[in-house]
């Protein structure tokens, strides 16, 4: 998750922004994208409910008015971070197959986890629903009656994210892990 939010500061500041690093976000270190409510303390409730944990880092800011390219400059941002775990699993996946790690062995169980990781953050983000990443690409592409509506969801912040989860995601989660077996398996067998 900090590789993916860095990656969305390393590319505002890229397109002209320099909201991201003002705020001491353009960088890798870790511990600057982690929320202590949304990273640790709610995927640990999750947990101990025995529900399924989701993880939200501290989203990077960005000015958009200070982006390149204007809207397509904010979409190139927000697809920034799910690209990075797509090649993250990619690349992941490509050392599996070059150094022959073989199946069941820890080292595999690794390598699968880390490949399943990256690729449950890129399905997942490129969900076109405000505020995730996805939704951003969509924002570029919509007209301007659909953005507005956008926009309104948008401003919910993270209670939109936890209605989406607890009332939508039941029903597209089966989807979502389809694609993301789907992808695993051509990337590993």
């Amino acid at each position: 998750m900090g590789i993916h939010e860095a990656m969305h500061a390393f590319t505002s500041h890229w397109l002209g922004d320099t909201t991201a690093k003002d705020h001491g976000r353009l960088t890798l270190n870790p511990l600057k994208h982690i929320d202590i409510v949304t990273t640790v303390l709610l995927p640990m409730v999750l947990i101990l409910f025995g529900m399924q944990p989701f993880f939200i880092a501290k989203p990077v800011p960005f000015n958009p008015e200070n982006v390149r390219f204007s809207e397509f400059g904010a979409a190139l941002i927000g697809i920034a971070g799910p690209l990075t775990n797509l090649a993250l699993a990619i690349i992941a996946a490509g050392v599996m197959r070059v150094t022959g790690i073989a199946v069941g062995t820890d080292l595999f169980t690794v390598f699968s986890l880390f490949i399943q990781v990256n690729l449950g953050f890129f399905v997942f983000n490129m969900i076109p629903f405000p505020p995730l990443d996805g939704s951003r690409l969509l924002y570029a592409f919509a007209p301007e009656p659909v953005q507005r509506l956008m926009y309104t969801i948008e401003s919910g912040g993270i209670m939109t994210i936890l209605l989406f989860m607890f009332l939508f995601f039941p029903f597209i989660g089966p989807l979502v892990s389809n694609i993301v077996n789907s992808l695993y398996i051509f990337l590993v067998a």
